[in-house]
């Protein structure tokens, strides 16, 4: 098997991705420079059940300090693909501090495809995020449409950056690239500024949960174990392909509006929730609702986890580790 390079393999998706890989058999290097934007003990928490497996190795690096920083960090070691989560993540904190997204999310993608470049390393699966869609009318959304003036916040605009950066890698250098958006992740180890983890933590300390807007907004909620299987098969399909460029929908093609949500989340708890409604938040958009169908046909790709299932895992998660507070 190649090695793969994990960026952010600390954080909510890369740990389960790396613990998956690592169980198909992959070399994996994973690279994290623990974002101060939530705890860096939850981040090694989430590295502990592989941080020691004999095929995994750990680089904790910057993207933002450049292509000679990394070749420096790996030296000689061979990857043989790229699997690129590593981002400032958060619709809502893009809002208050655009620089640092844009400094982040392009720039740092920016280097990381230099280096690759530089390295002959030839084959991309980068995040990318259902936030590029805006508040898109064409619903569900779709790969093909166009995304000019879609989106509505910083972080939206630096993943959708990313991706047309992975085209121009690919149209000048040949770089084979796999581009994926994902759909409102949820699971354990899930991010503790989320919406699911706030609700949870919410109810059991006998808070109101509030609801921004008027509860009918909806997301396409994901839950990390399908959304790993569709990056995983991402890779097999990246490593045995002749190079070429696709974008995919990695989503559950069921929007949940968040009243329902709530209340799915209350059940799980066990707690029925109190609610309180604020105005709509800036940046956050309508609905998200993926078309899955082209990665079905490309990936074989199918959720097959539940809301209700998912929640359970994450409470459960939640609970056998006394919850996950924002701050070290």
């Amino acid at each position: 098997m190649p090695s793969v390079l994990v960026t952010g393999c600390a954080g909510f998706i890369g740990s389960h991705l790396c613990e998956r890989l690592l169980a198909d058999g992959y070399q994996v290097v994973g690279l994290d420079n623990f974002d101060p934007f939530y705890a860096r003990s939850l981040k090694q928490d989430n590295m502990g059940g592989f941080l020691q497996h004999p095929s995994f190795r750990f680089l904790e690096l910057d993207l933002r300090a450049g292509s000679e920083a990394l070749t420096q960090a790996l030296g000689a070691t061979p990857i043989g693909l790229v699997v690129h989560l590593a981002a400032k993540a958060g619709v809502g904190p893009s809002v208050r501090e655009p620089a640092a997204y844009l400094d982040n999310n392009v720039l740092g993608t920016t280097h990381l495809l230099e280096w690759m470049r530089q390295q002959g390393i030839g084959k991309l699966f980068f995040a990318s995020s259902s936030s590029v869609y805006g508040n898109s009318p064409q619903r569900p959304f779709r790969e093909d449409q166009s995304l000019l003036q879609a989106c509505i916040s910083p972080y939206a605009a630096s993943k959708l950056a990313g991706e047309q950066l992975t085209y121009t890698y690919h149209h000048l250098y040949g770089l084979s690239v796999l581009n994926a958006r994902f759909f409102t992740v949820f699971g354990p180890r899930q991010r503790p500024d989320l919406a699911i983890h706030k609700f949870v933590r919410l109810l059991q300390a006998g808070e109101p949960i509030p609801v921004f807007g008027d509860g009918t907004t909806a997301r396409d909620y994901t839950y990390v174990g399908d959304t790993v299987e569709g990056i995983a098969r991402g890779v097999a399909y990246l490593l045995s392909q002749p190079p070429g460029f696709e974008t995919i929908n990695l989503g559950n093609s069921h929007p949940v509006a968040l009243l329902e949500l709530i209340h799915a989340v209350g059940e799980a708890v066990g707690i029925a929730p109190q609610l309180v409604f604020q105005p709509m938040q800036a940046g956050d958009v309508d609905v998200t609702y993926a078309d899955s169908s082209k990665a079905q046909a490309l990936l074989g790709y199918a959720p097959q986890t539940s809301l209700a299932e998912g929640l359970r895992q994450f409470v459960s998660w939640q609970q056998n580790t006394n919850g996950s507070p924002l701050q070290a």
